[in-house]
């Protein structure tokens, strides 16, 4: 049986600072969807990892991710999401193009050897699949598509994604560290227990409820219960998939009509974890049907973040230095695992 990882790697303050530096600042993180950004002139904000980042499509069309941080004193450029020209420090004014180039700095005129060049405003690498947006602190990073792995060509088999309208946004803040909350998400060990809703419908059983692991990404595979009767059933989509692409985004397709809700698990703090899901559904897609998915989703939703608080409530204690993981039933969590681990110890 496989120890889990040190459970003061769920508390630790340092431990979250190496993550930041180590993890979050070489991966791919989904920041928001094309929809945003979908006319020239917008812009919008969103974190990855502790990192600010603006994303900007300018004048030519081309979408563009940067570092929210002024090049002067280290202030936001920009806030929320919006049209506009030009983003604008609320500090001193310094203001940038949406391609990040420095177009006024009050009073340069008066500074020797001030070269507005050179202090373009951070970029960061962007890469899309279909409608999600993704950003990479490091310039030196793979390419979004070999992080991705398989990922488009499992989903393409029960939708597609291009074809699909953003509906909404929801977000929360769960009270737990971000490695519980995806750990969490990556096993239905304990659904049958916590999650009778979603048990009633998806046969979690070990021989049915599908698991794979490939490079940074995991999935599961749930089937409909025989004859279950449930308004998931008899739709376009035969079976639930849910995805993860490590270090911290996940995928939700639920069967029925064409859907899919996609977000991040962003670290705040060691014990707490901000988390924003946006839902996609096809055109065609009726409220009465959306509402009633959204309110299964939202009830399984609050059983997790009940017990993604308690999880954390037992490793902060103290009494224990680490658990141990069913090897079957919690590959996905052990393959996280490792990868955590191999970031950090490298």
């Amino acid at each position: 049986m496989e120890r889990t990882l040190p459970w003061s790697w769920y508390t630790d303050e340092a431990v979250l600072r190496r993550e930041h530096e180590q993890v979050f600042g070489h991966a791919w993180q989904y920041v928001g969807h094309t929809g945003q950004v979908a006319a020239p002139g917008t812009f919008f904000t969103a974190a990855a990892g502790r990192i600010p980042v603006v994303v900007t499509r300018a004048s030519d069309g081309e979408l563009r991710a940067f570092a929210n941080v002024c090049r002067h004193r280290g202030f936001a450029v920009a806030d929320g999401a919006g049209s506009r020209e030009t983003l604008q420090c609320r500090y001193h004014a310094w203001t940038y193009d949406l391609e990040g180039r420095l177009r006024a700095a009050p009073r340069a005129d008066r500074e020797a050897e001030f070269d507005p060049e050179e202090l373009s405003l951070q970029p960061l690498a962007l890469g899309t699949w279909g409608p999600f947006v993704f950003v990479n602190p490091d310039p030196e990073g793979k390419p979004l598509a070999d992080a991705l792995g398989p990922l488009p060509e499992l989903v393409a088999r029960v939708l597609d994604v291009d074809a699909l309208e953003f509906r909404f946004r929801t977000d929360f803040t769960v009270e737990a560290n971000w490695k519980v909350a995806c750990e969490n998400f990556l096993e239905c060990y304990h659904c049958p227990v916590a999650h009778p809703g979603f048990s009633a419908a998806v046969d979690v059983s070990l021989d049915r409820y599908r698991l794979e692991t490939d490079g940074l990404t995991s999935s599961q595979f749930g089937e409909l219960r025989d004859g279950a009767a449930s308004f998931l059933a008899g739709r376009e989509v035969p079976h639930s998939q849910f995805h993860f692409l490590w270090p911290n985004f996940g995928i939700n397709i639920f069967p029925g009509h064409p859907n899919v809700s996609v977000g991040p698990f962003i670290p705040t703090a060691p014990q707490r974890t901000e988390r924003w899901l946006d839902y996609f559904f096809a055109p065609g897609v009726d409220a009465e049907w959306v509402d009633e998915l959204v309110a299964f989703d939202t009830q399984v939703g609050s059983e997790d973040v009940a017990l993604v608080e308690g999880v954390q409530r037992g490793v902060a204690s103290g009494v224990l230095e680490a658990g141990r993981l069913m090897s079957e039933s919690e590959q996905l969590v052990g393959h996280f695992q490792r990868l955590c681990a191999d970031a950090l110890t490298e």
